[in-house]
Order: C-alpha cells, then sequence, then structure tokens
C-alpha cells in the first residue's frame, strides 16, 4: 500500500464495479407477502423468500435539473441520502435510491435563453418545435455531465431505473392525472388574477413569486369627497370602486356616495368590505380588480368590472394618449407629475413593504387578469392535513411541519399552465367554432366534444413544473419496473431542501394522495443550506462558491462528503470551506494508513486476548451501537463524529500503539476491529473504505456486507 491514499487512482474504478455488479439494485424476495411475482421482473436482483422478511426501505432522488453541473447544496443532498442508502442496504433491507432529472420548465428556458442571447439570438427567432428541440438537446448534454457528477460523488442509486420528467411514460400518467381531475371537477379555466412576468412572458404560481420588502412611495389623492393612499398611481385608470372598512366611524356617511377618480374626472361607488384595513394610509383603498388579488376578491363580492390597463407586453393601454405604451414605472412617474399639476396629489410619505419579484429577473411581478387552467386545491389540503394529523407522513424536524402546514393554510386555487414552450403541453383543445375545451389524456379528439367541429387545436401553454413533478414519487415507480409501485409506494422518506417545501414537498402529498389514496412518503426529511465559513449563504456574485468537481478532485469524494454532513444537523444550515474539506482528506489518509499498518504483517500468534484488546472491542461495540442509532434517527453529524473519534483517537492513537510490542499476538484484533470500522464507515466514506477492504482480500464488496451487529 502506498503511504497515501490516491483517491484519483480508485474512485472511478471502484464506482464502475459496484456498478456493474448490481449492487445498487434492490435484492427483493422473489414473492413478497403474496403480493406479486417477480420471476420476469427486470432489474431486480432476486433472493429466496426465505432470506429476508424486512421492509423496503427506499428514497426517489430529487431530481437534479437537467440544465446545469451540480452545485453544492446538490452534493448535500446526495451525500445524506447515498448515506442512509448504504446503511440500509448494508442492514440487509430492500433498499432502492431511484434516480432522474428534472426538465425544469422555465429555469431551463431561462438558462437556455440566456446562452441564446450571449449568441445574439432570441427565443423569437425560433418556431415551437424548433425552439423546444434546441432546448431537449442542451438539456440532455447537462443531463448527461449531471449524472457522471452523481457518479463521481459515489451515488449508489439504481440507474437501472433512471427517470426523466419528460420520459413519454411520465407524461403519460401526468395527462392521466390532469384528465381525471378534470373530470372530477377539480380542474376548471378561468379568468383571475395571476402572477405575471412581463420579461418572462409567462404567469407563477403564488409560491414562485419572491416576496423582498424595500421603501417606496405612498402617495395620497384627492379622489373628491373621500381621499385614498396608493403605492400605484398609474393603475388608478382601471379603478372601479373606493373601498372602506364597515367598522369605521369616520366613512359611515360616505358608503353607497360616489368618489371622483382625478384626471380622468370618473366617478365610481364607494363600498364597504371587511378586507380593508383602516389603519393603512386613510382607510380608503381605491379599488382594481385587474391590477391587485386583494381588490380582485372584493371585486368578485361586489359584483365590479374589472379593467385592465397593462398588457401582456408590460405595457401601459387603455389609458389617456399619454400613457399609452409606457412601462408602468415610467407611468408612475409621469402620472404623478399630472396629479401634482391638477391639485390631486395631497402628500406622500415613504413605506416599507413587500412587493413580488420575478425569481429569476427579480423586477416587480404584475399581477394581470387572465384566462387560465387552475387547479383548485381546497379538498387536496383538507386530505393532506388529515393525513399530517394522522402521522401517515411526518416531518422529522417538527418546525419544518409548521412551514408546511401553514403553505397549506393559506394556499389558493393553483394556476398550473404557463406561457413557455419548454414542458409538458397540457392537453387541452380549443374549438374555433363553438369556443369550448375538450380536455383528454393526451391524444388529440377527433372533434370538439361539445359541437362536433373538427376545427381544434391544442393550447400551447405548457403545464407548472410542480404540477408534474409533483406526481414524481408514484409515476416514477409506476413507470420504472413492473411491480416497483405496488412493492416499494409508499416510500420510506422524502430529503430535500426546505426551500422548496411550498413548492415541491406539499404539491407530492396533495397529489400522491389523490391518485393513488396513499401519501408517496412516510416521513419528509429536509435538509439545511450550505454556507461558506462565514455563515454567508454561497453565490456567484460573493465570490464564495466552492466547485464540488474541483474539491472531488483534488482531495477525493470521500472528504467532500464528510465535509458537508460535519458538525451540523440535517436539518440545520452548515458552513463549508476548502480547509475542513482538506481535513476529511487528512481522515482518509489515516484511515488509509491504519490499514496500511495492520496489513504490513499479517502473521499471527495465538494468545488470549488481554485487557487492551477486549477494551478496544467493548468500545468498538459501543461504537458500533450509537452510530447505528445516529443513522436511526437521521443525526448522521454524531455519528461521523462517533467514528471519528474511535478510528482517530480510540484505535489508531492508542490502541494500535500499544499492539506495537505484541503485534503477533494483537493481529488477529487488529484485522476484526479494521473490517467492523470499515462497515460503521462506508456509509460516509465509501470509497477508501472499499479500497482498504479490497487490500484485506476480501471477496465480497463491502458496498454488500452486512452490517454490524451491535448487542
Amino acid at each position: 500500500m502506498d503511504k497515501v491514499f490516491q483517491h484519483q487512482q480508485f474512485e472511478a474504478k471502484i464506482y464502475e464495479k459496484w456498478e456493474k455488479s448490481g449492487a445498487f439494485q434492490p435484492k427483493i424476495p422473489i414473492a413478497q407477502s403474496g403480493r406479486r411475482s417477480l420471476s420476469k421482473a427486470k432489474g431486480l436482483t432476486k433472493q429466496p423468500d426465505n432470506q429476508t422478511t424486512k421492509q423496503p426501505f427506499t428514497i426517489i432522488m430529487p431530481p437534479p435539473n437537467a440544465n446545469e453541473d451540480l452545485h453544492i447544496g446538490h452534493v448535500r443532498f446526495v451525500t445524506i441520502e447515498d448515506i442512509l442508502i448504504r446503511y440500509h442496504r448494508m442492514r440487509g433491507e430492500p433498499t432502492l435510491w431511484l434516480p432522474g432529472a428534472d426538465h425544469a420548465g422555465i429555469e431551463t428556458q431561462y438558462v437556455f435563453e440566456k446562452k441564446l442571447a450571449e449568441e445574439g439570438k432570441s427565443r423569437f427567432d425560433f418556431d415551437r418545435e424548433t425552439l423546444y428541440q434546441m432546448i431537449w438537446d442542451y438539456s440532455m448534454e447537462k443531463r448527461k455531465n449531471m449524472e457522471s457528477q452523481l457518479r463521481a460523488l459515489g451515488a449508489s442509486c439504481d440507474w437501472t431505473r433512471n427517470k426523466f420528467t419528460l420520459d413519454p411514460d411520465i407524461i403519460k400518467i401526468v395527462y392521466r392525472t390532469f384528465k381525471k381531475l378534470y373530470d372530477d371537477g377539480l380542474i376548471y379555466r378561468g379568468k383571475s388574477i395571476v402572477n405575471y412576468c412581463p420579461y418572462c412572458g409567462t404567469t407563477f404560481s403564488q409560491l414562485e413569486v419572491e416576496t423582498v420588502e424595500r421603501d417606496d412611495e405612498l402617495y395620497y389623492l384627492d379622489y373628491g369627497p373621500i381621499s385614498i393612499a396608493t403605492t400605484r398611481p398609474e393603475t388608478i385608470f382601471a379603478d372601479v370602486a373606493v373601498a372602506v372598512s364597515p367598522k369605521d366611524k369616520r366613512y359611515k356617511g360616505l358608503v353607497g356616495k360616489k368618489a371622483v377618480v382625478p384626471l380622468i374626472n370618473k366617478e365610481v361607488p364607494i363600498i364597504a368590505d371587511d378586507l380593508v384595513d383602516p389603519k393603512f394610509g386613510t382607510g380608503a383603498l381605491k379599488i382594481t380588480p385587474g391590477h391587485d388579488a386583494a381588490d380582485f376578491e372584493i371585486g368578485q363580492r361586489h359584483q365590479l368590472e374589472a379593467l385592465s390597463v397593462i398588457n401582456l407586453a408590460g405595457r401601459m393601454v387603455n389609458t389617456p394618449e399619454k400613457y399609452l405604451g409606457m412601462r408602468p414605472e415610467a407611468a408612475r412617474v409621469e402620472t404623478v407629475t399630472d396629479l401634482k399639476e391638477a391639485g390631486k396629489l395631497k402628500k406622500t410619505e415613504n413605506i416599507h413593504h413587500a412587493v413580488g419579484t420575478c425569481y429569476k429577473h427579480k423586477k416587480p411581478i404584475e399581477p394581470l387578469l387572465w384566462e387560465q387552467w387552475f387547479l383548485k386545491v381546497e379538498s387536496l389540503v383538507k386530505k393532506s392535513l388529515d393525513a399530517m394529523d394522522k402521522r401517515q407522513v411526518k416531518f422529522v424536524a417538527k418546525r419544518f411541519e409548521k412551514i408546511a402546514r401553514h403553505w397549506y393554510e393559506n394556499l389558493r386555487d393553483w394556476n398550473i399552465s404557463r406561457q413557455i414552450v419548454w414542458g409538458i403541453r397540457i392537453p387541452a383543445w380549443h374549438c374555433e367554432d363553438c369556443g369550448k375545451w375538450t380536455i383528454t389524456a393526451g391524444e388529440k379528439p377527433q372533434k370538439c366534444l361539445e359541437c362536433s367541429s373538427t376545427k381544434i387545436t391544442q393550447d400551447t401553454d405548457t403545464f407548472d413544473t410542480w404540477f408534474s413533478s409533483g406526481q414524481w414519487p408514484f409515476a416514477t415507480l409506476q413507470t420504472a419496473e413492473k411491480g416497483d409501485f405496488e412493492y416499494f409506494y409508499p416510500t420510506s422518506a422524502m430529503e430535500t431542501a426546505y426551500d422548496i417545501i411550498p413548492f415541491w414537498v406539499i404539491r407530492m402529498i396533495m397529489l400522491g394522495l389523490y391518485e393513488t389514496g396513499k401519501v408517496p412518503f412516510h416521513e419528509v426529511l429536509i435538509h439545511g443550506l450550505v454556507r461558506d465559513k462565514e455563515g454567508h449563504k454561497i453565490s456567484k456574485s460573493k465570490g464564495n462558491v466552492i466547485d464540488p468537481l474541483i474539491m472531488v478532485e483534488r482531495y477525493g469524494a470521500d472528504a467532500l462528503r464528510m465535509g458537508v454532513v460535519w458538525g451540523a444537523k440535517i436539518e440545520s444550515d452548515i458552513s463549508l470551506s476548502e480547509e475542513n474539506i482538506r481535513g476529511q482528506r487528512n481522515f482518509a489518509n489515516k484511515i488509509w494508513n491504519i490499514a496500511r499498518f495492520i496489513l504490513m504483517d499479517r502473521t499471527t500468534k495465538k494468545s488470549q486476548p488481554n485487557a487492551d484488546d477486549r477494551l478496544i472491542l467493548k468500545e468498538l461495540e459501543a461504537t458500533a451501537k450509537k452510530v447505528t442509532k445516529s443513522l436511526d434517527t437521521y443525526r448522521l453529524n454524531e455519528a461521523v463524529e462517533e467514528l471519528y473519534e474511535f478510528v482517530w483517537h480510540k484505535l489508531a492513537d492508542i490502541y494500535l500503539e500499544k499492539t506495537k510490542t505484541r503485534r503477533a499476538e494483537a493481529q488477529e484484533t487488529l484485522e476484526s476491529v479494521l473490517k467492523e470500522s470499515l462497515k460503521l464507515l462506508h456509509p460516509f466514506m465509501p470509497f477508501v473504505t472499499e479500497a482498504v477492504w479490497n487490500e484485506l482480500g476480501e471477496k465480497e464488496s463491502l458496498i454488500t456486507s452486512p452490517w454490524p451487529q451491535a448487542s
């Protein structure tokens, strides 16, 4: 053995050996509880019924976006999930980690459009089919790179079941779910206020709008008998009422009378509504149902007209001529100037408030009135909360359950249609003659179901990417291998980042319960962010990015893996630096050198174990017990710190030193302790442990060896 563990010489070869051996595929009984026969199933490693009665352990990998290389955040989730998968595999459980990639909708199209812009091109230069194919080719290239990076990190997922959110069989299931929801009256097409980004050219759900706090001007305007306060004077041309609180005694005598919109001298009714906050501004609100969600709600209650003065291009329309074609920001400046000249601007003051912005362009979202496809969520939310109440699905960290409940309790009907090319096109067909829609499970109808006309065209919109990925757990298992869904669903755990609890986790529970009648996973394990050594969020703009591929090349995958689980609970943010990773490389070398010392002379001499031998065996057993308990309760940081203490200090610093004068007598104990230590370390540091295991001359790979039994 070399003096130093040369990870570059081992990692790729070891991974290839694992993958070719079928070690990543679940060992499933030929028949499990009489439910099915797997004798003809593809991709399953079969074993006799009597070899296991253990429940399967399953994780569906959160599919990385097929549009970029893996970043350090991906490393954390991959490491956490791989540790759990390797541990349960060694426990003898039928273990499945199903990998995949996400087409990622607007995320990918946005990245691709930036690439086009660098080439002096735009999405508008291409027809729909050409643009789609270009993005497809780009995504397939990025997906291939991403999967190579997963392998470099040691991800022991079952590549024979690899899925993509745009696989035809996945799309078929998404269509089936959409049709069922429609038939059950849960899908409707209607006009409502939607969150629209004029720069992206598409709508977003309420969850995708990034709320930022900023300082703006609050304008107090003269509306005749009443004054109002607003941050958006440019939309006064779409006002249809002024609303006050019914409890506000100041305005009791004005309800039912008329206010006058300045600059256009339009009379609008003064109404009372409980949604008005009497403490905001003057306590009177201009009601603009076409450009504000709360105003739209008030307008619906009072049967008010909804007018629009901003179009899909983000330009002013239906206004006096001087404002036509302006951006809203420019129109605001011009409107305020005109209000001053007309004597209708009473005062201004600063306001610190929350503003919805596009999470890609960071520009303000325009609330617009537009006809879209919506999913009614009330009944789905009720079933999801009921499942959580009954503990059918549990959040390992309670604080994240509170976050999920908060989102459920505030969820409105979900706008699931997007105005982009990249994604799953909605299977809705519009009739030119009667204007009605025909919904299918993907196939084109021969004629309109309403009037029998053959003049029908498919909707150009695509599904919100979270609508399709919300079906990921059952869609993957229903399409991967025959019998997978019946055996592995519901899955054991969903491990993901806390920032997508509202985007993805709650949607998976909703759609999983609706489509299958069961929760998609029993436990939700949320991990925190990876931050730099100062605790700052890692980002390109801060210049503190840690490139995982460079770290693997320099220090090895084992060192990087240890770095992202060391020192903090899974659910907590973790600080990481190159120094941390280098320190874990030193630990990998320590393991290698311990083995090198033990294996340099394998001469044995029969003798009774002495006190030192008995002590190290006792401490090994205690360590195995603690590590097992920590892994069972997802306390990975405690497990690695326990192992580090045992291997570096108790084994290397103390016991090895004491055996130097009695090597032959201690050799059997040394090798036994080394083997059991390698097993305990393997889920965390798979490459160096497998490399040492091979040096021991063991016939079976370490990856499939049994976990140490702690009494």
